[in-house]
């Protein structure tokens, strides 16, 4: 409880940090902000060549079953491979200066939330051009699937950006686990082709539930079955407790780290 008193008291450093963040993110690139939106349309046109003319999904739309859970995802994979780097990224501030540590992944995990959420104009674009029947009651849902989708990613940041001070290899290796997390979620396919024997494994995955969630609201339109939203919901809880926690504990021998 103290911690999150903290955290308040400081949010006018979170605000400022995200805003320092989304300023300098494509700060002297020619396209500048507009990289926002070029870089998931470009990973939309690659997978989306590969995946309906190469290796045949037979799924209907393929472009727009893919972008509602492309988007999503590179949120939650920014989150965790980036936000490895929050602590070790800040030495000076970490060493020098009282404040939170918190504050460091919470800014950066809100960063690339306010990234996400500009990037689903571009969905929403999409949706609209491709013709889809629209269920505008079921996206009264996509608030709460986002809010659980960024404290989920805030957990995986928190437990992530913790433990990279005292494993600096670990940044390196989160790649790797994104790119196998990535194929073990039912982003590029559906998860209808997996079998009978995986599902309950499949279950385990805490991406599953929101990837889910978002396809139901954004591509099937209809609303999302309660048993999905209260997994992804539970996951979400879990994991951004444990990072808390765990970043809790740790943070305590981050200035003799770094």
């Amino acid at each position: 409880m103290k911690t999150l008193k903290e955290i308040y008291a400081y949010r006018s450093m979170i605000a400022s940090m995200v805003r320092k963040d989304i300023r300098g993110r494509y700060l002297g690139t020619i396209l500048g902000f507009l990289w926002t939106f070029v870089n998931p349309l470009l990973q939309l046109l690659v997978y989306n060549v590969v995946f309906s003319y190469i290796l045949r999904q037979g799924i209907d739309k393929y472009y727009l079953f893919l972008f509602v859970a492309l988007i999503p995802w590179i949120f939650m994979s920014t989150s965790m491979t980036g936000g490895s780097t929050a602590v070790v990224s800040e030495p000076g501030m970490v060493t020098k200066i009282y404040f939170p540590r918190e504050v460091l992944p919470i800014a950066y995990v809100t960063s690339n939330f306010v990234n996400m959420l500009l990037s689903f104009l571009v969905v929403f674009a999409v949706v609209f051009i491709s013709g889809v029947h629209l269920n505008m009651l079921a996206w009264l849902y996509l608030p709460f699937v986002m809010i659980v989708e960024y404290v989920m990613a805030l957990g995986i940041a928190m437990i992530s950006s913790a433990l990279t001070v005292y494993f600096r290899d670990l940044q390196h290796i989160l790649g790797i686990v994104s790119m196998i997390w990535m194929y073990l979620t039912p982003i590029l396919y559906s998860q209808e082709i997996i079998p009978d024997r995986l599902h309950r494994i499949l279950r385990l995955n805490p991406m599953s539930p929101i990837i889910e969630s978002y396809r139901d609201i954004l591509y099937y339109a209809s609303y999302p079955p309660v048993t999905t939203l209260l997994e992804a919901l539970a996951f979400g809880i879990v994991i951004v407790i444990i990072g808390f926690i765990l970043f809790g504990r740790l943070k305590r021998g981050f200035a003799e780290e770094l």
